[in-house]
């Protein structure tokens, strides 16, 4: 649930948010070459319309029961820790005389 938040929901929430969606929705878990392009067209569209609906919903009595999974300090510490080694995995790969 986004609606709520405090503060807002950003853009990498609601991004995450439809992608999940169009996952279940498409059955695609993991796109391929042929069905990326469709895939990430419907995960940018599902995003701006949540972005804008939940613009002009009213505010919520009362704050979401659990915090959103980006939100959560497991989350972000999975998500951190994956980004440091791609980033090593990068820099490995760019460096001469190292196989990469």
């Amino acid at each position: 649930m986004l609606r709520g938040l405090q503060p807002s929901a950003t853009h990498e929430e609601i991004e995450a948010a439809a992608r999940q969606y169009v996952r279940k929705v498409s059955g695609v878990q993991n796109p391929t070459a042929a069905t990326r392009d469709p895939f990430e067209a419907a995960v940018a569209e599902v995003a701006r319309v949540t972005a804008a609906l939940l613009a002009e919903l009213p505010d919520r009595r009362q704050p979401p029961p659990t915090l959103p999974p980006l939100r959560r300090p497991e989350v972000r510490a999975r998500l951190a820790a994956r980004e440091a080694a791609a980033r090593s995995a990068g820099e490995a790969a760019g460096r001469p005389g190292q196989p990469g």
